[in-house]
């Protein structure tokens, strides 16, 4: 059965955007690339996306239908968004507890809102609960990357136009992908969330 914390995070994140004052948070400042080359993650080829987001999907045929409104590019970061966004990241973080998968495939499954689970928990739950605040599905986008240690993580991208921000549980800050110490192995596809492309190497 689904478990949800819908109402839960809801809260906290109202909670959250009632106390921002941008006078003293400097924290708060809406991000901008350094360099336009640097701005967004250049997608590949299609590939096949992750067993488990197609299984995903099959539990969760909403988050994963073609939505036909396809328009524009990155979406304009304001302050009242940048203030949203990080609200939302923190609520999720705090609202779900850490529960490493240690089955490994056969322990793999991604679910919106549960009480406790891995990255890719995380990562859904971010993606539904900007969804359902309005923020259109092609700027959010699920990625698969690699981790200095190894090991396969997946993180939620948000392409605004200053640039890729990755929304990560294993830290409270929201940074451009340039500045992460990530390998990139595949990303959805802005134009159909179903689909899925490899990733590009950072510029240099």
């Amino acid at each position: 059965m689904q478990r949800t914390l819908g109402p839960v995070v809801a809260a906290a994140v109202a909670v959250m955007i009632g106390g921002v004052s941008w006078a003293r948070a400097a924290l708060l400042t809406v991000p901008t690339a350094p360099q336009p080359a640097l701005a967004h993650i250049e997608l590949g080829r299609p590939t096949l996306p992750p067993l488990t987001f197609t299984m995903f999907c099959l539990r969760y045929e909403a988050e994963c239908r073609l939505r036909r409104t396809f328009r524009g590019g990155p979406t304009r970061l304001t302050k009242e968004r940048w203030a949203e966004l990080k609200a939302l990241n923190r609520a999720v973080n705090r609202a779900i507890a850490p529960q490493p998968n240690e089955l490994g495939l056969a322990g793999e499954e991604w679910i919106v809102n549960p009480d406790r689970g891995d990255c890719n928990d995380y990562a859904v739950s971010k993606r539904h609960e900007l969804l359902q605040r309005g923020w259109p599905a092609r700027v959010l986008l699920l990625s698969e990357v690699v981790t200095g240690s190894g090991d396969h993580h997946l993180v939620l991208v948000v392409r605004a136009r200053t640039g890729d921000l990755v929304l990560d549980n294993l830290t409270p800050e929201i940074r451009l992908w340039s500045r992460v110490q990530y390998g990139w192995v595949r990303m959805q596809m802005p134009s159909d969330s179903r689909m899925w492309a490899t990733t590009g190497r950072p510029a240099a």
